[in-house]
């Protein structure tokens, strides 16, 4: 055995990435980029690192489809799905990844990553170190010796178990070696390696025992009776094949000695931009990368040393009112993620050479006066970072602020949605300018929250807003040049305000009707719980995913869809597909859906009830969503589900805040394939609209070739799968799972609404191209989404950047364009005096509420606006319905 410290760790690339794609659900970032199978391979290197501390590290990948092994066995891999886009596109990241890890990795066409960590394990033991394999794929166990030790991950990536010569031997009663004779005659399914037909690892291990290996097995066939005979005298070649087929080639060519997969530890740095661009935000947490360096520090506390840094906390406010007319910029500072309930730290102001510096406590003060006036003051320009958040939290305080002229939050949204780290620290980094300390590096973190004394906290408050003046002018020269500034000026930054005022107006929850939907679905619970009990014929824990595999298929029998490392899988997917095999099935789905609304939108939503108003208020952000959706949080309104009709129930506890009054929906009709019928051009798809006809009727009929009385519901339903699936860029892996259908049934499902709407296909080759020379895509009014691997040699990642090329135009366009609609209505209030208010933006439907005498004037003012929104070739379509509360306005 190898000194401690000479410890080799080889990962099988391949193997865990895969694993970690199918245990994590689905994950992207702000880009749209699919991270799950990355973050849970990072999540397993950690723990690695943490636990094994190894001198040396491998990660090897498979180089391609054909290896040495095909030569010999032309359908080798043969039954494997080709791999859903949505893991393809993540393997280069999870290669930068661990570049920054400073992680040697190696590929070598025609051979698999087990060659090369077989290969790697023997240079390891020839030189007197031990060696750690990590895969997913028990093959792996015939490298076990004394010096080389085996994990396999057993509950998707998170957990392992150790395999030895030792462990091995107890489990299966073999050595290693005989791996692979376990395999020659059991076969593998998941690689195409035949084996023995009717022979499982029960029988293999049997004959094993008594035979040793699969040659001796064959000399002793005459000795083994009935079918197993039969089968094995039949399939002789087969488990000769098989077995070479499963033997690790362990004299790989390799290029690497040991001394070049050294491993020192990573940089700091590195990582931490890569961690910026994944948005791994916990992960970088975790490791401290997120901390400021001393010499951060140090060029932090030098950041704002050129003003005269005024403490206005006892006196100086004569001089403070005097340079207000000439303030440059204004921070008002506050920790929390939801400014309806942040903690305000202070002001500052820079104005001239000074910076004036605010506790905000102290705005209660009588001297405030005139501080609190300016705020209010609309002709007084407040250039900030993240003006909405501001206006809320001054709003609290009875403060009102207005003048909103520049918000480097927004703005920098705006030039890049895309952007992993929008925080002032990160813009400054982007602009390559001085840095200044993280809000967590001066007032910490959770339970270690603290304001700082009064000179640290102006010190840091005056950084702050002289990194806000520094960006200000790099910033709106930017904006300018793009072409973005009506999409700033005239729609972002004054939506900003009526997005604030729609928050600090709040809607009214009858909690007692939502106290008593949840006692409902409670009783409902109960009741469902029994069902399943009898239905099973015995009590058992319906929320243990292991006890419920064990009563659908073990007791009840039902057929096995997917296995996971700890036995059966029981997810979302699965129950749907035996639902039609047993009662029970739909019970456990109702069970499940009833246990989430109760937990996440009953309990969820009575938090956040304000016992003073009775109201909920949600906050708008304007800078998460790369397509330029509103998203909502605290909570989050948009998501409450209503496809089913208890989630819809949840929507009557919305009601009027005035007594007589009532609430009303109006919800743009198909809003996203409008916008594809005007961007496209295509004139099937503008016929439907422009002839107000079904739009999932019109596709059913082209794309089948029937008649519009012949399309049935099945028709129309897949026909609408892939009419929203082409907006938002579905892949044929993602349509079949949608409809339950085959990969290539998707393909050619694509294929056939192509030749149906030519125009569409037209649109998307032009947009493509577009974004290969330009680098990116604008939508209608001009917003812009970068792409930079729209031209990367990966053949995935350019795959996903053409996708995101052919939705961001429409998902962009339908966002502007209720955005758009939403400047108009508050303007239209205003403008006619109405004391009708509007609550709430969720995905395409805006929700008032609206005195009884200005129903009528609503009801045609309303979708008057939202149709006029925008002009396109096709009319826009607006639904509205009114009822006592937002369930009946539906």
């Amino acid at each position: 055995m190898g000194k401690e410290m000479d410890k080799l760790v080889l990962i099988d690339g391949n193997s865990i990435i895969n694993r970690a794609f199918y245990a994590l659900p689905p994950l992207t970032n702000s880009s749209g980029i699919h991270t799950n199978a990355v973050l849970g391979f990072t999540t397993m290197l950690l723990k690695i690192l943490e636990e094994e501390k190894p001198s040396h590290l491998l990660v090897a990948f498979d180089a391609g489809k054909v290896t040495f092994r095909h030569e010999g066995y032309a359908e080798y891999k043969g039954g494997r799905q080709k791999t859903p886009p949505e893991l393809s596109e993540q393997f280069p990241l999870l290669k930068e990844l661990l570049q920054a890890f400073s992680i040697s990795q190696f590929e070598l066409p025609g051979y698999e990553a087990d060659d090369i960590i077989g290969t790697m394990s023997r240079l390891a033991e020839e030189q007197g170190k031990s060696a750690i394999v990590v895969s997913g794929d028990k093959d792996m166990l015939q490298l076990a010796t004394e010096q080389v030790s085996v994990l396999i991950t057993r509950k998707g990536v998170s957990e392992v178990e150790r395999y030895t010569p030792g462990t091995i031997g107890e489990k299966y009663g073999l050595s290693p070696n005989q791996i692979i004779d376990l395999k020659g005659l059991m076969g593998d399914a998941s690689d195409n390696i035949p084996g023995v037909p009717g022979v499982g690892e029960k029988t293999a291990l049997k004959l094993l025992q008594e035979y040793g290996t699969v040659e001796n097995v064959l000399e002793h066939v005459s000795d083994i009776k009935g079918k197993l005979r039969e089968n094995i005298e039949a399939h002789m070649d087969d488990a000769r094949m098989s077995k070479q087929l499963a033997t690790i080639f362990r004299e790989v060519p390799v290029e690497h000695s040991l001394d070049d997969v050294a491993w020192k530890g990573y940089d700091s740095a590195a990582l931490a931009a890569a961690f910026r661009k994944l948005e791994f935000k916990n992960l970088a947490e975790r490791l401290n990368l997120g901390e400021a360096d001393e010499a951060t520090i140090a060029e932090s506390a030098e950041t704002a040393s050129h003003y005269e840094v005024i403490r206005v906390d006892a006196d100086g406010w004569d001089r403070l009112n005097a340079a207000l007319p000439e303030a440059e910029a204004v921070l008002v500072d506050f920790v929390g993620d939801n400014p309806h309930h942040g903690q305000g730290m202070g002001i500052a102001i820079v104005a001239g050479t000074n910076c004036y510096v605010v506790p905000y406590d102290y705005l209660s003060k009588a001297e405030s006066a005139t501080l609190t006036a300016w705020l209010g003051d609309p002709a007084a320009n407040k250039i900030s970072y993240d003006l909405h958040g501001v206006e809320l939290v001054l709003a609290r305080s009875g403060i009102v602020m207005k003048g909103q002229a520049f918000d480097v939050q927004l703005v920098a949204y705006l030039l890049d949605p895309t952007e992993a780290d929008p925080s002032l620290q990160g813009l400054l980094h982007r602009y390559h300018l001085a840095p200044i300390l993280s809000d967590d590096a001066v007032y910490g973190k959770g339970a270690k929250f603290h304001i700082p004394a009064g000179e640290e906290l102006a010190k840091h408050l005056a950084a702050k807003v002289d990194a806000i003046r520094r960006l200000k002018p790099l910033l709106a020269e930017q904006l300018e040049q793009l072409g973005m500034n009506h999409l700033y000026y005239e729609l972002e930054q004054p939506l900003s305000s009526v997005l604030a005022g729609m928050e600090k107006q709040g809607i009214s929850v009858n909690a007692a009707a939502l106290q008593d939907l949840g006692t409902e679905f409670q009783r409902r619970i109960e009741e469902m719980t029994k069902a399943i009990y009898d239905a099973a014929g015995f009590e058992f824990n319906i929320g243990s995913p292991k006890q419920l595999g064990e009563v659908l298929f073990d007791r009840l029998g039902l057929p096995v869809i997917k296995k996971t490392k700890t036995g059966y899988s029981t997810d979302a997917e699965v129950l749907e597909r035996l639902e039609p095999y047993h009662d029970i099935v739909r019970l456990i789905l109702h069970y499940r859906q009833l246990t989430k609304l109760q937990s996440t939108y009953i309990e969820g939503l009575l938090k956040e009830i304000r016992p003073e108003s009775g109201k909920i208020h949600t906050f708008y952000r304007q800078t998460i969503a790369a397509t330029g959706r509103l998203s909502s949080q605290f909570p989050n309104l948009q998501n409450i589900p209503i496809r089913m009709e208890e989630g819809r129930q949840i929507r009557k506890a919305f009601v009027p805040s005035e007594p007589g009054w009532h609430i009303l929906a109006a919800d743009y009709s198909q809003i996203e394939l409008r916008v594809l019928a005007h961007i496209s051009g295509d004139d099937g798809l503008k016929e439907a609209f422009l002839n107000e006809m079904d739009v999932h009727t019109k596709t059913a009929m082209d794309v089948f070739g029937v008649q519009a009385e012949q399309v049935d519901s099945n028709m129309r339903r897949q026909a609408k799968a892939v009419n929203f699936g082409i907006v938002y860029g579905i892949s044929s892996y993602g349509l079949s799972q949608n409809l339950d259908i085959s990969r290539d049934q998707a393909t050619a499902f694509i294929e056939q609404y192509f030749q149906a709407f030519p125009g569409v296909r037209r649109y998307m080759d032009t947009i493509v191209e577009q974004a290969k020379k330009d680098g990116y895509v604008t939508t209608l009014l001009e917003r812009r989404r970068y792409l930079p691997e729209i031209r990367h040699s990966n053949f995935n990642l350019r795959s996903f950047a053409e996708r995101t090329a052919m939705n961001t135009p429409i998902q962009g366009t339908a966002a502007d364009i209720i955005k758009l609609a939403m400047m108009r209505m508050d303007e239209a209030l205003r403008e006619r005096g109405l004391q009708s208010r509007m609550l709430l933006q969720v995905h395409d439907e805006l929700v008032f509420e609206v005195p009884e005498e200005e129903l009528e004037i609503m009801k045609k003012l309303v979708p008057e606006v939202m149709k006029n929104a925008l002009v396109l070739d096709v009319p826009l379509l607006a639904d509205v319905s009114v009822g006592n509360n937002w369930y009946e306005a539906k």
